[in-house]
């Protein structure tokens, strides 16, 4: 029996395509709203702790995702590491989402296989 292997956010990567990967690390609130406070300019674990009101350990879970992404860098200086986004196009897409939302209305928060009331797609 073989069995698929998972990243640090829980992704299957065997047989996963990019764009999907890519989606799947902007999928979870908690990541998205790191790259969003990151999309305002680096930070460090201890910052966004404070700004997002989440455990220190949620928190850099979530960043070492995004890391392992490629979509987070780190900046060592002294005994900190300052986080920032690694792609400028990751802000493009960002503003591309919030386009395709606004144009959507509430079509995709009423979804019923993705929206809030939903099971998220399981099966």
């Amino acid at each position: 029996m073989t069995m698929n292997s998972t990243d640090a956010c829980g992704a299957r990567t065997e047989g996963v395509d990019a764009a999907e990967a890519l989606f799947h690390s902007l999928s979870d609130a908690t990541r998205l709203a790191i790259v969003r406070r990151l999309a305002e300019g680096e930070a460090r674990v201890a910052d966004l702790v404070a700004q997002l009101g989440l455990a220190q350990s949620t928190v850099s879970k979530h960043v070492a995702c995004l890391r392992d992404c490629g979509l987070v860098d780190g900046r060592p200086e002294g005994r900190q590491v300052f986080y920032s986004l690694a792609r400028p196009e990751l802000l493009d897409l960002l503003a591309a989402a919030e386009t395709v939302l606004a144009a959507t209305g509430a079509a995709v928060a009423l979804c019923p296989n993705y929206g809030p009331d939903s099971d998220g797609g399981a099966r």
